[in-house]
């Protein structure tokens, strides 16, 4: 991470970007959850009903980040709200797992779900551009929420490659054991995602940053994809 020191005009633009980063990725996520859901009923798919809790979820994500950034001190709202999207993470999961199990042991089958094949592409093409956005925005500015969400972002591009291909394996040869497959595999990652965020680990070395000479300190994976 490249270390600058900001100007107050340059951090204001900034943290305006933030917001509005958050603002785009709550719509979508909001949208993109009710139109999971209806499709995972319909479709009696437990995959796409948890892909759509978990979408309410980046919401609450989003809505933290703005939350904090219209605080006179958002560092000192940091802690209780990476516990609060911790324990909705834990709430998601626990739910998809109980709904997968239940599929995968009573036999029930999902229905193909086209209109989910959909979603979860368009997520494929959204999510990428949101999260290189705001991993830009954040390292410039410093910001540990700014990181932290875009790896909330990410984790929503990982979850939608797995929603797509127990979709399709269900659609084309009638996998329907794919989909509950494919709702632990997205309960783990909340799982994951959850612990991270109650002990603070989402990019806790990327604070602001430091004086010019010194080092960021940065060496998590969120912090560096590799491009400036």
């Amino acid at each position: 991470m490249r270390v600058s020191l900001l100007t107050p005009e340059r951090r204001a633009v900034l943290s305006r970007r933030s917001l509005w980063l958050a603002y785009a990725t709550a719509g979508y996520n909001l949208l993109e959850g009710l139109i999971a859901i209806a499709a995972g009923t319909v479709a009696s798919s437990a995959a796409l009903i948890g892909f759509g809790l978990d979408s309410f979820v980046e919401v609450s994500s989003a809505a933290v980040l703005i939350w904090q950034f219209r605080s006179r001190v958002p560092e000192d709202r940091e802690r209780l709200a990476l516990r609060l999207i911790a324990v909705s993470f834990f709430a998601l999961a626990a739910w998809v797992t109980f709904d997968a199990v239940r599929s995968l042991s009573t036999g029930g089958d999902a229905d193909a779900s086209p209109v989910g094949i959909g979603l979860a592409v368009a997520s494929l093409i959204v999510m990428p551009l949101l999260v290189r956005a705001k991993r830009r925005t954040g390292r410039e500015l410093g910001s540990v929420t700014v990181m932290a969400d875009s790896t909330q972002t990410m984790l929503c591009t990982y979850l939608s490659a797995v929603l797509l291909v127990g979709l399709v394996l269900n659609a084309v040869w009638g996998w329907s054991w794919a989909d509950p497959i494919a709702a632990l595999v997205i309960a783990g990652v909340a799982v994951k995602e959850g612990l991270e965020a109650w002990r603070g680990e989402h990019c806790d070395d990327c604070a602001p940053l430091p004086a010019a000479g010194q080092g960021s300190g940065c060496a998590d994976a969120c912090c560096t994809d590799g491009k400036a």
